[in-house]
């Protein structure tokens, strides 16, 4: 996490010296020796901070939906043993809003009725192809009717999709991550808490 406030439970955080941090360096070791570890870097302005991180690696963008039904239920995906939500790369030549619609039908197999307003954004650090890369993920609320054959896509590594109701996402609570977390309390389908800004 970058931020301008020490977190209230430190605890369960151990402090990155500003000076020091190199997210290349950083994050292997953190993620190979500490992967159930918080870290934060204090700093006193945390976004002039996080834009020298964003140009010190390559930055993926990413689009995808927080899809809602006649129900009131939120579909989610199970990928890498973990609850997400669906996304994935925007293709050239593709616009941000298309992009999300298209990764939401094809990882779910459903169809989406209406693309609503956009949630936000959110940013997540992970290794690909042996580099460390950011995610730059774009969301937008969805609504899907009738949509109740789901069908994973495989192929991306997702296992199962669901219909989860506001008051039964203890599952996706415990198991999710930081980023989607984010995207669930700008929704307001959970309490704010401290989100780190990188997985």
């Amino acid at each position: 996490m970058i931020t301008e406030v020490a977190p209230k439970n430190l605890k369960k955080f151990q402090q990155i010296d500003q000076q020091a941090f190199d997210l290349k360096i950083m994050y292997p070791f953190i993620n190979e020796n500490y992967p159930d570890h918080n870290f934060f870097v204090l700093c006193t302005d945390a976004k002039a901070f996080f834009k020298k991180v964003l140009k010190s690696v390559p930055v993926i963008a990413a689009a995808g939906g927080l899809v809602k039904n006649e129900r009131k239920e939120f579909l989610f995906i199970y990928r890498n043993d973990t609850w997400d939500l669906p996304k994935g790369k925007i293709e050239k030549g593709e616009t941000i809003k298309n992009a999300a619609v298209r990764e939401v039908e094809e990882e779910c197999g459903i169809t989406v009725q209406k693309l609503g307003k956009k949630i936000g954004k959110t940013y997540h650090a992970y290794i690909y192809k042996g580099e460390v890369v950011i995610k730059k993920s774009y969301w937008y609320k969805m609504k899907a009717i009738g949509q109740d054959k789901l069908k994973p896509q495989k192929e991306e590594g997702i296992t199962d999709v669901r219909w989860f109701n506001k008051d039964k996402m203890a599952p996706i609570i415990k198991n999710t991550f930081p980023s989607i977390a984010e995207v669930m309390e700008k929704t307001g389908l959970l309490t704010k808490t401290a989100v780190p800004l990188l997985e």
